[in-house]
Protein backbone atom coordinates (compact mmCIF):
# COMPACT_ATOMS: atom_id res chain seq x y z
CA UNK A 1 0.00 0.00 0.00
CA UNK A 2 1.28 3.40 -1.20
CA UNK A 3 1.86 5.77 1.85
CA UNK A 4 3.11 9.40 1.55
CA UNK A 5 6.22 8.64 2.93
CA UNK A 6 7.13 6.21 0.93
CA UNK A 7 5.25 6.32 -2.80
CA UNK A 8 4.25 2.42 -4.45
CA UNK A 9 7.73 0.59 -6.03
CA UNK A 10 6.25 -0.97 -9.31
CA UNK A 11 7.84 -3.76 -11.58
CA UNK A 12 9.58 -1.29 -14.08
CA UNK A 13 12.22 0.72 -12.83
CA UNK A 14 11.69 4.72 -12.87
CA UNK A 15 13.15 7.76 -11.61
CA UNK A 16 11.85 8.51 -8.26
CA UNK A 17 9.34 11.84 -8.73
CA UNK A 18 9.98 14.67 -6.66
CA UNK A 19 7.83 15.28 -3.40
CA UNK A 20 5.72 17.99 -4.77
CA UNK A 21 5.57 16.65 -8.40
CA UNK A 22 4.19 13.11 -6.56
CA UNK A 23 1.69 14.60 -4.27
CA UNK A 24 0.36 16.47 -7.03
CA UNK A 25 0.08 13.58 -8.95
CA UNK A 26 -2.07 11.92 -6.49
CA UNK A 27 -5.85 10.79 -6.73
CA UNK A 28 -7.72 13.63 -5.14
CA UNK A 29 -11.95 13.51 -4.22
CA UNK A 30 -14.43 15.73 -1.42
CA UNK A 31 -15.09 13.68 1.73
CA UNK A 32 -18.21 13.78 3.47
CA UNK A 33 -19.92 11.84 6.52
CA UNK A 34 -23.33 10.42 7.00
CA UNK A 35 -24.96 8.68 9.72
CA UNK A 36 -28.33 6.44 9.68
CA UNK A 37 -30.16 7.52 12.63
CA UNK A 38 -33.72 6.06 13.32
CA UNK A 39 -36.59 5.58 15.49
CA UNK A 40 -37.69 3.08 17.25
CA UNK A 41 -39.85 1.24 14.69
CA UNK A 42 -37.08 1.70 12.14
CA UNK A 43 -37.68 4.32 9.97
CA UNK A 44 -34.61 6.63 9.01
CA UNK A 45 -34.38 9.76 10.19
CA UNK A 46 -34.03 12.63 7.05
CA UNK A 47 -32.97 16.52 7.12
CA UNK A 48 -34.06 19.22 4.77
CA UNK A 49 -32.22 21.41 3.65
CA UNK A 50 -32.20 24.95 2.86
CA UNK A 51 -29.56 25.79 0.95
CA UNK A 52 -31.10 23.57 -2.43
CA UNK A 53 -33.07 24.58 -5.18
CA UNK A 54 -34.98 21.44 -5.55
CA UNK A 55 -37.12 19.38 -2.88
CA UNK A 56 -33.84 17.14 -1.64
CA UNK A 57 -33.79 15.66 1.38
CA UNK A 58 -30.40 14.09 3.49
CA UNK A 59 -29.00 11.83 5.60
CA UNK A 60 -27.71 13.53 8.77
CA UNK A 61 -23.94 14.71 7.78
CA UNK A 62 -21.97 16.47 5.52
CA UNK A 63 -18.42 17.32 3.93
CA UNK A 64 -15.41 16.53 6.61
CA UNK A 65 -12.98 19.64 6.60
CA UNK A 66 -9.63 19.47 6.06
CA UNK A 67 -7.31 17.76 8.55
CA UNK A 68 -10.74 15.73 10.28
CA UNK A 69 -11.71 11.86 10.19
CA UNK A 70 -14.61 11.25 8.96
CA UNK A 71 -16.48 10.16 12.35
CA UNK A 72 -15.13 13.29 14.05
CA UNK A 73 -16.82 14.83 11.28
CA UNK A 74 -19.96 13.32 11.83
CA UNK A 75 -20.16 13.84 14.95
CA UNK A 76 -19.79 17.56 14.77
CA UNK A 77 -22.27 17.85 11.64
CA UNK A 78 -24.88 15.46 13.87
CA UNK A 79 -24.23 17.72 16.98
CA UNK A 80 -24.40 20.91 14.77
CA UNK A 81 -27.30 19.89 12.82
CA UNK A 82 -29.36 18.04 15.55
CA UNK A 83 -28.59 19.06 18.71
CA UNK A 84 -27.80 16.05 19.74
CA UNK A 85 -24.40 15.95 21.08
CA UNK A 86 -22.98 12.47 22.21
CA UNK A 87 -24.64 9.96 19.82
CA UNK A 88 -22.79 6.57 19.23
CA UNK A 89 -21.36 6.21 15.51
CA UNK A 90 -20.19 2.34 16.58
CA UNK A 91 -20.20 1.09 13.19
CA UNK A 92 -19.06 2.13 9.57
CA UNK A 93 -22.16 0.63 7.50
CA UNK A 94 -21.09 1.79 4.24
CA UNK A 95 -18.08 3.09 2.20
CA UNK A 96 -19.18 4.97 -1.10
CA UNK A 97 -17.38 6.36 -4.14
CA UNK A 98 -19.08 8.89 -6.33
CA UNK A 99 -17.57 9.39 -9.73
CA UNK A 100 -16.59 12.87 -11.10
CA UNK A 101 -19.25 12.24 -13.88
CA UNK A 102 -22.18 10.98 -12.21
CA UNK A 103 -25.59 12.07 -13.17
CA UNK A 104 -26.51 13.30 -9.49
CA UNK A 105 -24.20 15.83 -9.34
CA UNK A 106 -25.52 19.10 -9.74
CA UNK A 107 -25.00 21.04 -12.59
CA UNK A 108 -22.28 23.49 -12.77
CA UNK A 109 -20.63 21.48 -9.88
CA UNK A 110 -16.93 20.90 -10.71
CA UNK A 111 -16.75 18.02 -8.15
CA UNK A 112 -13.40 15.19 -8.66
CA UNK A 113 -15.33 12.75 -7.11
CA UNK A 114 -16.37 11.81 -3.43
CA UNK A 115 -15.76 9.05 -0.96
CA UNK A 116 -18.78 9.01 1.56
CA UNK A 117 -18.20 7.29 4.91
CA UNK A 118 -21.94 6.36 6.58
CA UNK A 119 -22.28 5.50 10.10
CA UNK A 120 -24.47 3.64 12.27
CA UNK A 121 -25.96 6.33 14.70
CA UNK A 122 -28.38 3.90 16.39
CA UNK A 123 -31.80 4.47 17.32
CA UNK A 124 -33.61 7.70 19.26
CA UNK A 125 -35.88 7.01 21.84
CA UNK A 126 -39.27 9.27 21.74
CA UNK A 127 -37.48 11.94 24.09
CA UNK A 128 -34.11 12.02 22.23
CA UNK A 129 -36.35 12.84 19.00
CA UNK A 130 -38.39 15.63 20.91
CA UNK A 131 -34.73 17.22 21.84
CA UNK A 132 -34.08 17.43 18.20
CA UNK A 133 -33.08 21.31 17.44
CA UNK A 134 -32.28 22.14 13.46
CA UNK A 135 -30.11 25.66 12.69
CA UNK A 136 -33.20 27.70 10.56
CA UNK A 137 -30.38 29.06 8.59
CA UNK A 138 -29.19 25.65 7.22
CA UNK A 139 -32.43 23.27 7.79
CA UNK A 140 -36.26 23.65 7.36
CA UNK A 141 -37.56 20.57 8.88
CA UNK A 142 -36.80 16.53 9.37
CA UNK A 143 -38.53 13.43 9.02
CA UNK A 144 -38.90 9.71 10.69
CA UNK A 145 -39.36 8.09 7.38
CA UNK A 146 -40.16 5.01 6.09
CA UNK A 147 -37.36 3.40 3.98
CA UNK A 148 -39.68 3.70 0.86
CA UNK A 149 -40.86 7.00 1.19
CA UNK A 150 -37.04 7.72 1.93
CA UNK A 151 -36.26 6.97 -1.13
CA UNK A 152 -38.69 8.80 -3.06
CA UNK A 153 -36.83 11.89 -1.26
CA UNK A 154 -33.58 11.29 -1.50
CA UNK A 155 -31.37 11.72 -5.05
CA UNK A 156 -31.68 8.14 -6.28
CA UNK A 157 -27.80 7.76 -5.09
CA UNK A 158 -28.23 8.61 -1.81
CA UNK A 159 -31.37 6.73 -1.70
CA UNK A 160 -29.05 3.77 -3.11
CA UNK A 161 -26.55 4.55 -0.36
CA UNK A 162 -29.09 4.52 2.82
CA UNK A 163 -30.70 1.32 1.56
CA UNK A 164 -27.12 -0.31 1.12
CA UNK A 165 -26.00 0.82 4.75
CA UNK A 166 -29.09 0.53 6.94
CA UNK A 167 -29.64 -3.15 5.56
CA UNK A 168 -25.64 -3.72 6.84
CA UNK A 169 -27.17 -2.93 9.78
CA UNK A 170 -30.46 -4.83 9.75
CA UNK A 171 -28.77 -7.73 8.49
CA UNK A 172 -25.26 -7.90 10.70
CA UNK A 173 -23.42 -7.77 7.34
CA UNK A 174 -19.76 -6.49 6.55
CA UNK A 175 -19.46 -2.83 5.35
CA UNK A 176 -21.17 -2.15 2.37
CA UNK A 177 -18.59 -0.96 -0.49
CA UNK A 178 -20.22 0.92 -3.14
CA UNK A 179 -19.16 2.76 -6.12
CA UNK A 180 -21.71 5.21 -7.84
CA UNK A 181 -24.93 3.69 -5.55
CA UNK A 182 -23.79 -0.46 -6.68
CA UNK A 183 -22.37 -2.65 -4.34
CA UNK A 184 -18.44 -3.62 -5.92
CA UNK A 185 -18.76 -6.95 -3.50
CA UNK A 186 -21.25 -9.64 -2.80
CA UNK A 187 -24.49 -8.06 -3.24
CA UNK A 188 -26.27 -9.09 1.06
CA UNK A 189 -29.99 -10.92 1.06
CA UNK A 190 -31.66 -8.46 1.63
CA UNK A 191 -30.11 -5.68 -1.43
CA UNK A 192 -30.50 -8.60 -3.11
CA UNK A 193 -34.75 -8.77 -2.50
CA UNK A 194 -35.12 -4.88 -2.19
CA UNK A 195 -36.03 -6.00 1.50
CA UNK A 196 -37.35 -2.47 3.26
CA UNK A 197 -38.60 -2.70 7.11
CA UNK A 198 -42.30 -3.02 7.37
CA UNK A 199 -44.02 -0.14 9.10
CA UNK A 200 -46.97 -0.95 10.86
CA UNK A 201 -48.96 2.20 12.30
CA UNK A 202 -50.24 -0.75 15.00
CA UNK A 203 -46.93 -1.35 16.22
CA UNK A 204 -47.40 -0.56 19.69
CA UNK A 205 -50.54 -2.62 20.95
CA UNK A 206 -49.94 -4.90 23.22
CA UNK A 207 -49.90 -8.82 22.69
CA UNK A 208 -52.74 -10.07 25.52
CA UNK A 209 -51.73 -13.38 26.90
CA UNK A 210 -54.71 -14.79 27.83
CA UNK A 211 -56.88 -16.92 26.02
CA UNK A 212 -58.81 -15.09 23.45
CA UNK A 213 -62.06 -14.48 24.52
CA UNK A 214 -64.68 -16.20 22.75
CA UNK A 215 -66.39 -13.22 21.28
CA UNK A 216 -63.01 -12.36 19.60
CA UNK A 217 -63.25 -13.98 15.83
CA UNK A 218 -59.13 -15.50 15.22
CA UNK A 219 -59.19 -13.41 11.57
CA UNK A 220 -54.92 -13.79 11.76
CA UNK A 221 -52.62 -16.71 12.86
CA UNK A 222 -48.45 -15.81 12.34
CA UNK A 223 -45.48 -17.70 14.18
CA UNK A 224 -42.02 -17.38 14.80
CA UNK A 225 -41.06 -20.50 13.16
CA UNK A 226 -37.50 -21.88 14.42
CA UNK A 227 -34.65 -23.65 12.83
CA UNK A 228 -32.58 -25.74 15.25
CA UNK A 229 -29.84 -23.14 15.71
CA UNK A 230 -32.35 -20.68 17.26
CA UNK A 231 -32.90 -18.59 13.35
CA UNK A 232 -36.46 -18.14 12.56
CA UNK A 233 -37.90 -17.79 8.85
CA UNK A 234 -39.07 -14.53 7.63
CA UNK A 235 -40.97 -14.66 4.16
CA UNK A 236 -40.94 -11.36 1.70
CA UNK A 237 -43.28 -11.22 -0.65
CA UNK A 238 -41.09 -8.71 -4.18
CA UNK A 239 -43.61 -6.22 -4.56
CA UNK A 240 -43.09 -3.71 -6.99
CA UNK A 241 -42.13 -0.88 -4.44
CA UNK A 242 -39.40 -3.51 -2.48
CA UNK A 243 -40.26 -6.40 -0.83
CA UNK A 244 -41.71 -6.19 2.85
CA UNK A 245 -40.97 -8.92 5.24
CA UNK A 246 -43.37 -11.06 7.77
CA UNK A 247 -43.86 -14.07 9.48
CA UNK A 248 -45.14 -17.30 8.00
CA UNK A 249 -48.95 -17.46 8.55
CA UNK A 250 -51.80 -15.84 6.97
CA UNK A 251 -55.66 -15.19 7.17
CA UNK A 252 -57.50 -17.84 8.22
CA UNK A 253 -60.10 -19.10 5.63
CA UNK A 254 -63.34 -20.93 6.18
CA UNK A 255 -61.93 -24.29 5.01
CA UNK A 256 -59.73 -24.16 8.37
CA UNK A 257 -60.71 -25.88 11.39
CA UNK A 258 -58.34 -23.99 13.76
CA UNK A 259 -55.96 -20.87 13.47
CA UNK A 260 -53.16 -23.90 13.61
CA UNK A 261 -54.43 -24.85 10.23
CA UNK A 262 -54.00 -21.77 9.02
CA UNK A 263 -50.14 -21.65 10.15
CA UNK A 264 -49.18 -24.91 8.62
CA UNK A 265 -51.34 -24.43 5.06
CA UNK A 266 -50.07 -20.28 5.14
CA UNK A 267 -45.94 -21.51 6.01
CA UNK A 268 -46.37 -24.19 3.43
CA UNK A 269 -47.52 -22.28 0.87
CA UNK A 270 -45.41 -19.38 1.39
CA UNK A 271 -41.89 -20.68 2.70
CA UNK A 272 -42.63 -24.37 1.90
CA UNK A 273 -42.30 -24.95 5.70
CA UNK A 274 -43.30 -28.12 7.41
CA UNK A 275 -44.15 -27.18 10.80
CA UNK A 276 -44.94 -29.23 14.09
CA UNK A 277 -46.26 -28.51 17.70
CA UNK A 278 -47.35 -24.61 17.60
CA UNK A 279 -47.69 -22.86 20.51
CA UNK A 280 -50.03 -19.69 20.95
CA UNK A 281 -48.28 -16.88 22.53
CA UNK A 282 -50.32 -14.43 22.96
CA UNK A 283 -52.73 -12.33 20.46
CA UNK A 284 -53.22 -8.50 19.37
CA UNK A 285 -56.37 -6.67 19.34
CA UNK A 286 -57.28 -5.35 15.78
CA UNK A 287 -60.35 -3.08 17.07
CA UNK A 288 -61.78 -2.18 13.66
CA UNK A 289 -60.80 -5.10 11.04
CA UNK A 290 -60.31 -2.37 8.20
CA UNK A 291 -57.66 -4.90 6.19
CA UNK A 292 -61.36 -7.08 5.77
CA UNK A 293 -63.53 -4.25 5.00
CA UNK A 294 -63.84 -2.81 8.34
CA UNK A 295 -65.88 -5.98 9.42
CA UNK A 296 -64.97 -4.91 13.54
CA UNK A 297 -63.04 -6.65 16.25
CA UNK A 298 -61.15 -9.18 15.45
CA UNK A 299 -57.77 -11.18 17.42
CA UNK A 300 -54.47 -11.46 14.99
CA UNK A 301 -52.38 -14.68 17.26
CA UNK A 302 -49.09 -15.00 17.35
CA UNK A 303 -47.87 -18.46 17.83
CA UNK A 304 -43.85 -19.93 17.43
CA UNK A 305 -43.07 -23.51 15.97
CA UNK A 306 -40.87 -25.46 15.24
CA UNK A 307 -39.63 -26.12 11.92
CA UNK A 308 -38.62 -29.73 10.77
CA UNK A 309 -37.99 -29.55 6.95
CA UNK A 310 -38.24 -26.50 4.15
CA UNK A 311 -38.42 -27.77 0.72
CA UNK A 312 -37.27 -26.25 -2.11
CA UNK A 313 -38.45 -22.78 -3.12
CA UNK A 314 -42.02 -22.60 -5.18
CA UNK A 315 -44.44 -19.98 -6.28
CA UNK A 316 -47.08 -19.00 -3.68
CA UNK A 317 -50.63 -19.80 -5.28
CA UNK A 318 -52.21 -16.59 -3.68
CA UNK A 319 -50.00 -14.02 -5.42
CA UNK A 320 -48.18 -16.03 -7.96
CA UNK A 321 -44.60 -15.60 -7.10
CA UNK A 322 -41.99 -16.82 -4.95
CA UNK A 323 -41.51 -15.33 -1.75
CA UNK A 324 -37.56 -14.78 -0.41
CA UNK A 325 -36.90 -16.99 2.34
CA UNK A 326 -34.68 -15.33 5.16
CA UNK A 327 -32.91 -16.73 7.83
CA UNK A 328 -32.38 -14.22 11.29
CA UNK A 329 -32.20 -14.12 14.69
CA UNK A 330 -35.38 -13.11 16.85
CA UNK A 331 -33.86 -9.96 17.43
CA UNK A 332 -33.47 -9.09 13.71
CA UNK A 333 -36.61 -10.38 12.64
CA UNK A 334 -38.25 -7.78 14.93
CA UNK A 335 -36.26 -4.79 13.77
CA UNK A 336 -37.06 -5.73 10.06
CA UNK A 337 -40.79 -6.28 11.49
CA UNK A 338 -40.89 -2.94 12.53
CA UNK A 339 -42.59 -3.54 15.69
CA UNK A 340 -40.42 -1.59 17.70
CA UNK A 341 -40.07 -2.36 21.51
CA UNK A 342 -43.17 -4.25 21.73
CA UNK A 343 -41.59 -6.36 19.16
CA UNK A 344 -38.29 -6.92 20.75
CA UNK A 345 -40.40 -8.23 23.96
CA UNK A 346 -42.18 -10.88 21.55
CA UNK A 347 -39.12 -11.73 20.05
CA UNK A 348 -37.54 -12.82 23.01
CA UNK A 349 -40.85 -14.53 24.40
CA UNK A 350 -40.58 -16.86 21.37
CA UNK A 351 -37.33 -17.58 22.27
CA UNK A 352 -37.52 -18.13 25.37
CA UNK A 353 -40.63 -20.69 24.64
CA UNK A 354 -38.59 -22.35 21.85
CA UNK A 355 -35.85 -22.93 24.18
CA UNK A 356 -38.03 -24.28 27.01
CA UNK A 357 -40.38 -26.75 24.54
CA UNK A 358 -37.86 -27.67 22.28
CA UNK A 359 -34.88 -27.19 23.59
CA UNK A 360 -33.56 -24.63 20.81
CA UNK A 361 -30.65 -22.30 21.52
CA UNK A 362 -30.43 -18.74 21.62
CA UNK A 363 -29.33 -17.62 18.29
CA UNK A 364 -25.83 -16.06 17.95
CA UNK A 365 -25.56 -13.01 16.41
CA UNK A 366 -24.85 -13.39 12.78
CA UNK A 367 -25.52 -11.82 9.33
CA UNK A 368 -29.44 -12.47 7.57
CA UNK A 369 -28.90 -15.53 5.22
CA UNK A 370 -31.45 -16.52 2.85
CA UNK A 371 -32.54 -20.01 2.78
CA UNK A 372 -30.72 -21.88 0.17
CA UNK A 373 -33.51 -22.64 -3.37
CA UNK A 374 -33.13 -26.24 -2.77
CA UNK A 375 -34.52 -26.20 0.75
CA UNK A 376 -32.71 -27.49 3.93
CA UNK A 377 -33.48 -30.73 5.46
CA UNK A 378 -33.57 -30.50 9.24
CA UNK A 379 -34.30 -33.84 10.66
Amino acid sequence: MASPASPPNHDTPHPALPAAQYAASRHAVWLSAAAIVTDQVGRVLLVHPTYHEDDRWLLPGGAVEAGEHPQVACRREITEELGLPGLPLTDVLAVHSLSPDHPDIRPGMPCPGEIRYVFDGGSLTADQAKAIRLPREELSEYAFLETREAVRRLLSVDGQIMLAAYRARLGNTATAHLADGRHILDVPPLDRHDVHVRYRPLWDSPLNLAPVPERLPVRQAWAWCFVPDGRVVLVADPGPRGALPMLPGGTVERSDTTPEDTLHREAAEEAQLTLTDPVRLGWVLDETGEVYGGVGPGARLRLAARVTDIEPAAVDPATGRPFARLLTTPAQAAALLGWGPPGARQARLAAETARERWDVPAARPTAIEEVPSEGMRLS
